[in-house]
């Protein structure tokens, strides 16, 4: 019997890159975002899927997307917490409030809404699988993206902490970390449409598909095997902050 893998946020990037990835592995998928038009799209081009549409940030929007899942797509067997967004790029005391809520409601909120949902039929069948995509602002915090830094700093928090609540339970939990990788990350932090110019010019940054395959290599692990974390930065950046550029 197949399994069935949902990965949140797969309207574009890394989770896009994910939900192909496994797919071609033989996972089922169930694939969630905001854009209606780009999810029909993509789960047209998978050869078993199933769309959500809602809005992470909305916990009864994310009830009822749940609740109208078909009786044979209600296994979940790995989740992956995709959705998540940086918003702004400006010190703290000059960050729009907005930006702030959008990140932590996104984040933190979104991936928890989902994770509770899931988590219990995981617990019931002592099996499962949660996959939370963090990034490298979890491990460090940089000047201006305090806010960003805070929410990827809390998924490391529930990650470990989920894996010890989950544990009895026989459900696997790990994360994966990246770096800079060319996605709209950069074009939706800044609100600039050639911001990846800008961002990624004088050095190579990773491919959504270098963190799908990442994840998909933690999926189809062994039982006995959890992949606890993984960090990945394109060999042009060393840290947070520090790129060798080629101008």
């Amino acid at each position: 019997m197949k399994k069935t893998a949902l990965v949140t946020g797969a309207t574009s990037g890394i989770g896009k890159a994910t939900a192909k990835i496994l797919a071609d592995k033989g996972f089922r998928i169930i694939i969630t975002g905001r854009r209606k038009a780009r999810l029909q799209s993509i789960c047209q081009a998978l050869p078993d899927c199933y769309a959500m549409q809602f809005d992470i940030r909305d916990r009864h929007q994310v009830d009822a997307a749940f609740k109208a899942l078909p009786l044979d797509w209600q296994q979940i067997d790995v989740l992956i917490n995709n959705a998540g967004l940086a918003a702004g790029l400006e010190p703290l005391h000059e960050n729009l409030i907005d930006d702030w809520e959008q990140m932590i409601d996104t984040n933190i909120k979104g991936l928890l809404y989902v994770t509770k949902i899931v988590a219990p039929q995981m617990i019931n069948r002592q099996a499962g699988h949660i996959i939370n995509v963090s990034s490298i602002a979890g491990k460090e915090a940089y000047a201006k993206g305090a806010v960003y830094c805070a929410t990827k700093h809390a998924v490391e928090a529930l990650t470990k902490a989920m894996r010890i609540d989950f544990n009895p339970y026989n459900i696997k939990v790990g994360s994966v970390s990246p770096g800079a990788v060319e996605t709209e990350f950069s074009i939706v932090r800044l609100k600039d449409p050639e911001a990846n110019k800008k961002v990624y010019a004088g050095y190579t940054p990773l491919k959504p598909e270098d963190i799908a395959d990442a994840v998909a290599y933690m999926a189809t692990r062994p039982p006995h095997v959890n992949i606890a974390d993984i960090l990945i930065l394109p060999t042009a950046q060393a840290n947070a902050t520090v790129f060798n550029k080629k101008n």
